[in-house]
């Protein structure tokens, strides 16, 4: 499961709230013993025979039985996992309705848990689907620089040297002038080492940085964009620059902490570029875009699309159907389950997990967009799905 499917299951479940306590969450480890997991719920089981209302125990046991009978479905626990949620989700007192959801985790599930109550527990999950972009920091002065990677609210230090570049006041027995030239050609000497150290790291690092932050106290960090220090690739990643009254390890905390609206603006600008361009390239008479769900998948098995583009609003499900009779399948793209009666429902996947895994197979990319801009709300209303192409076919 995708982490962007993950998010929206997560909403789903936490929107959740039963009538009674008698929503179960399970939480199964990595490596842990099936057998021993589904013993203890069985003891839950059992125990759960002492609740007072006939209708919560019932609602309570009949979620433990299903289950222990889905973790039989299973040889072993997934490589990294699994979490089950079931309860009654009935709205209305006295009607049963218990489903069951089960989630394998794109990282390792590190808890164990037992739970019971009114609300789903979704705390792992939710920490799983944090975002954890990574972004480089520079932060420097005439004394100091310092090169991290910030990944999601991790810190990693790269590079950190001190100058010998001097103050101004000038050294005695040199001449004014004599002084200025020699302070400016160190200074230059010391941007040029920050900067080769840059494009060094980040140069290694271009598949994952995101975006750069260039910081420092004084002018400084003005002086090292405005000149080419650092290679076009990198540079045009700079995404902004912050005032801070420290350099070194307390300089980069700083950067951090005054980057929030920054970060978040870079995100939004990222995804508002992409649209943009789709949506321009949609307005030219033969644009290399595709939109619509069945227009998207026959181009990108024909090897045409770069990159997928759908929306994490989208309702749509891929439902696999299979006829019993001639041993047919087919997928059924739509926002509910298909009513075809020749068909039996043999499977369904998120939409974006099936682009993704239908990118994989044609070497295209995949891009989850929001719909909180204007061209993300514009992109939904065009069905949500959309790509941009190698070529057009």
């Amino acid at each position: 499961m995708s982490k962007v499917s993950l998010k929206k299951l997560i909403r789903q479940l936490a929107a959740i709230k039963g009538r009674h306590t008698e929503l179960v969450t399970v939480y199964i480890p990595k490596g842990a013993n099936l057998h021993e997991v589904a013993a203890q719920l069985r003891n839950e089981e059992s125990t759960a025979e002492n609740i007072k209302s006939k209708q919560v125990r019932k609602n309570v046991t009949t979620a433990l039985d299903k289950i222990i009978r889905h973790m039989q479905l299973y040889k072993k626990t997934p490589e990294k996992g699994m979490a089950i949620f079931c309860g009654n989700i009935s709205e209305r007192e006295g009607v049963a309705d218990i489903e069951l959801w089960v989630v394998e985790p794109p990282e390792d599930i590190k808890v164990k848990m037992y739970w019971c109550d009114q609300r789903f527990v979704m705390e792992p999950l939710q920490e799983m689907v944090k975002e954890k972009e990574i972004y480089g920091i520079i932060c420097l002065d005439k004394s100091e620089g310092t090169i991290a990677l910030l990944i999601g609210k991790r810190i990693e230090t790269i590079f950190q040297k001190e100058s010998i570049v001097p103050g101004k006041t000038r050294a005695g027995g040199q001449s004014s002038q004599r002084f200025s030239r020699v302070r400016e050609g160190m200074l230059n000497d010391w941007l040029k080492n920050v900067g080769e150290a840059a494009n060094k790291i980040f140069e290694e690092h271009k598949d994952e940085v995101i975006g750069i932050i260039v910081s420092g106290s004084g002018p400084i960090k003005e002086m090292f964009m405005k000149e080419d220090y650092m290679h076009a690739d990198v540079k045009k990643k700079v995404i902004g620059m912050i005032d801070t009254s420290y350099t070194g390890a307390f300089g980069v905390e700083e950067t951090v902490a005054k980057s929030d609206e920054l970060l978040k603006e870079a995100e939004v600008t990222k995804e508002k570029k992409l649209l943009t361009q789709f949506l321009t390239e949609l307005q030219k008479p033969h644009g290399r875009v595709s939109y619509g769900i069945e227009d998207v998948l026959k181009k990108t098995e024909a090897g045409a699309v770069d990159k997928i583009i759908v929306s994490e609003a989208s309702p749509l499900k891929a439902y696999e159907l299979l006829d019993p009779q001639t041993q047919e399948k087919k997928i059924v793209f739509s926002a509910t389950k298909p009513n075809e009666p020749r068909f039996d429902l043999i499977g369904e996947k998120d939409i974006i997990d099936f682009l993704e895994e239908l990118a994989e197979n044609y070497g295209s990319k995949v891009a989850a967009v929001s719909a909180d801009t204007r061209e993300g709300q514009q992109f939904l209303e065009l069905g949500g799905v959309g790509a941009l192409l190698r070529y057009n076919v």
